[in-house]
């Protein structure tokens, strides 16, 4: 006679293969218009590294914020492995009323599987989570000893101006499925570059306070301090959805049968993991009256070279400038190139090279332009650049060598006012030439020029351009004098400058570059137009800015909006950055338009 456990075992087997080869999609049923949601594609089975050919359904009524994004888990119980593999999406409703999501499609060890159809209910405002009416058997306090970020820095006392490096790692010892961005940190004080994660986040075993967790990265920023004293980085939080046992509350021995894990009966609790707050002690440079010095700090070494050391007058010069090393090169101020009494210079072209793979180094090349206007021999003084030098705790000054310049005088001959150049000019002859002692008869030939009106005209252009000439050179020294003025009146210009490529990136399909040059368009604009210093500049502060001039509260928002967004989908850890290009072009074009003429209508009101 065969055990009642084992007959138990043997009925329900067909079931148990069923599950385990099972495609479902979940998701929050019930969303607020203006809110976020995820939904997750979740293959499970004893071969989860057989799935291939992930075909999402179409989504036409809700914008795509990033996806997909795939996580991955195994188990090996009583020697039996399992797993289960998830593609997740970010997303955000577009209309209020009922949809549906219809099934996606995968390939599974060469079958083809198809999902549930999702129903997804868009209410106004933000939905709230119903209360469960039973206790769910795990509690918050629980899954915080077991699933935390931890912000990790490399110094906790750094110089003004010197790197130091965050990481956050997620540790595990629940099982979860897909994350979703709450909040990202704050980096008030500091300038941050992002420092590239992997795509696929991947677990490793790792013993932390005594227990063994598993680990993973999840995000790495190398942080510039530009301000003193002790800064304070703000949590990191993620939504992460908590997979756990649901445990039996009655006292039925079949319940409790039933609750073996092999079984697999689980549900899911939401819950945010934050980071822990990190302070930093930032010191003071040490004084120093080098003019030279411009806030560089890090290790670096110059290459002055100019591409000509004889020309003509009116012919242009270029000196090219390359300082290479470790440190914050997209902060590092133009050396001051002194010229020579007669020299016209122009705006410097900027182009950099930069290694973000941990310690931020690279390349800064500053191509400088000049044009000698007077002929003669000239010298190009020394370019000098001072650092501070974190090895040596002490100023180091680089200076190149002195550069010789020969102007020769410019090619053509000058030409006089009746059009005879000085090579056409000739010795007359010695010819004698006889006193005409009778004036003969004189008579009106025609009208003269120099007796019309157009003479007259003729006569003042010259006056009238000389006059235009000085306002124009006024002007641009006024400009030029004032950089803040000058930015200021080429935001517009600048922003649809990089409109213009992100376009161009957004055609190619290149998301990744196309949001970072929609950040870069909408940020540039305020910075240029406001005067923030680049080093200040983040979500929090544009919004303070332009609440304060008491722009119009709904345009603010949609900056806001806006700007997180971006910057969302750029620093995700672990998302695809794509989708919704087009409306998130069009929204950062109306909003620039929108503050161009906000903050004109309030310049006239001044």
């Amino acid at each position: 006679m065969i055990p009642l456990g084992k007959t138990i075992l043997l009925l329900l087997f067909p079931v148990l293969i069923l599950h385990a080869q099972s495609f479902t999609a979940s998701g929050n049923n019930k969303v607020g218009l203006n809110e976020r949601f995820q939904i997750s594609f979740t293959i499970e089975g004893s071969e989860i590294n057989s799935v291939t050919s992930f075909q999402p359904p179409p989504m036409n009524d809700f914008i795509i914020l990033s996806g997909p994004n795939q996580s991955q888990s195994m188990s090996i119980i009583n020697g039996v492995m399992s797993g289960s593999k998830s593609f997740t999406y970010i997303l955000q409703p577009k209309s209020l009323g009922k949809f549906t999501i219809p099934p996606a499609t995968i390939t599974y060890q060469g079958k083809q599987l198809k999902s549930n159809s999702f129903a997804v209910e868009v209410i106004k405002g933000t939905s709230q989570p119903q209360q469960k009416k039973e206790d769910s058997g795990i509690s918050k306090q629980e899954i915080a000893e077991n699933l935390f970020i931890r912000a990790i820095v490399d110094k906790n006392t750094v110089f003004k101006g010197e790197q130091v490096t965050v990481t956050y790692k997620l540790y595990r010892r629940v099982s979860i499925t897909s994350l979703q961005i709450s909040k990202l940190p704050s980096y008030q004080g500091f300038w941050a570059e992002e420092i590239p994660t992997s795509n696929n986040i991947s677990f490793a075993r790792e013993n932390y306070d005594g227990k063994v967790f598993e680990s993973a990265v999840i995000k790495k920023a190398a942080l510039f301090p530009t301000e003193t004293g002790e800064l304070s980085l703000t949590p990191f939080e993620l939504l992460i959805p908590v997979v756990y046992q649901r445990k039996s509350r009655s006292n039925n021995p079949f319940d409790a049968f039933f609750d073996d894990p092999f079984f697999g009966r689980t549900e899911t609790i939401e819950f945010t993991a934050r980071s822990n707050t990190v302070k930093i002690k930032v010191l003071p440079l040490p004084e120093t009256n080098n003019e030279s010095f411009k806030g560089a700090v890090g290790t670096y070494s110059i290459n002055v070279t100019m591409d000509k050391g004889r020309v003509k007058q009116h012919e242009p010069v270029s000196l090219k400038l390359d300082i290479t090393g470790s440190g914050n090169l997209k902060l590092i101020v133009n050396p001051q190139l002194r010229l020579p009494s007669g020299f016209e210079e122009y705006e410097p072209k900027i182009t950099e090279e930069i290694n973000r793979s941990g310690l931020i180094s690279g390349r800064k090349r500053i191509e400088y332009l000049f044009i000698p206007r007077n002929q003669g021999k000239f010298e190009i003084p020394p370019v000098e650049f001072t650092y501070f030098d974190l090895k040596k705790k002490e100023y180091v000054t680089l200076r190149s060598q002195a550069f010789q310049l020969e102007v020769e005088k410019g090619s053509g001959d000058y030409v006089s006012s009746s059009g005879i150049s000085k090579s056409d000019v000739k010795m007359l002859g010695n010819d004698i030439r006889f006193i005409k002692t009778d004036p003969g008869s004189f008579y009106q030939k025609g009208n003269y020029l120099f007796k019309s009106p157009l003479f007259a005209v003729i006569s003042a252009l010259p006056l009238l351009a000389l006059i235009a000439l000085l306002v124009h050179r006024r002007r641009e020294e006024k400009l030029l004098g004032n950089l803040l003025l000058m930015k200021n009146l080429k935001a517009r210009k600048m922003a649809k400058a990089r409109l213009k490529k992100a376009a161009l990136h957004q055609k190619e399909l290149e998301s990744e570059k196309f949001y970072s040059e929609i950040s870069l368009a909408l940020f540039g604009y305020i910075e240029d137009k406001l005067g923030i210093q680049k080093s200040e500049l983040a979500v929090d502060t544009a919004v303070l800015k332009l609440e304060q001039i008491r722009l119009d509260e709904q345009l603010v928002e949609k900056v806001r909006k806006t700007l997180e967004t971006c910057e969302f989908i750029r620093f995700s850890p672990g998302f695809e950055k794509s989708s919704a290009m087009q409306e998130m072009y069009n929204n950062t074009s109306d909003i620039i338009v929108s503050l161009e003429e906000e903050l004109s209508r309030k310049g006239r009101e001044k």
